[in-house]
């Protein structure tokens, strides 16, 4: 496990090396989402014995952490562990799972087209209208 420090914005291999910041790096998930990474690189992994556990590339260990990512997964975990989380899950298998299941699988919706609460709100108004409407028509 890795452990950042905050103040110097480096994290501490299980060695205790540090492990410096060397930029940042832009990759586009599976979904189409663009996402920034930053990189984080230890000066000298040579010698060390854990090399070969820690990690299994030739040079020094190099890791890219999304922060922004980190910090979302935080507050939904958050968010989910409250009472009236734990109520909305219980619930929610019952209610529309299987509305989502369908949309997402069967009509290939993803992510949303539009940015934005307002035109996102559209946009799922929209695919709302069309499902009833199938499910009217069935």
């Amino acid at each position: 496990k890795l452990f950042y420090q905050h103040n110097g914005d480096y994290f501490v291999c299980p060695m205790g090396q540090q492990m410096h910041y060397i930029g940042d790096i832009t990759r586009t998930t599976t979904t189409g989402f663009i996402q920034t990474l930053k990189q984080y690189q230890a000066k000298n992994c040579q010698g060390c014995p854990l090399n070969g556990i820690c990690h299994k590339t030739k040079g020094n260990r190099t890791i890219e952490i999304n922060f922004e990512l980190q910090r979302y997964r935080k507050q939904a975990n958050e968010l989910l562990n409250t009472k009236k989380g734990i109520d909305k899950r219980k619930q929610r298998c019952h209610d529309v799972e299987t509305v989502f299941g369908n949309i997402k699988q069967n009509h290939r919706f993803r992510r949303f087209m539009l940015r934005g609460k307002e035109k996102v709100a559209i946009e799922w108004g929209l695919l709302a209208i069309a499902q009833n409407i199938r499910k009217r028509a069935a």
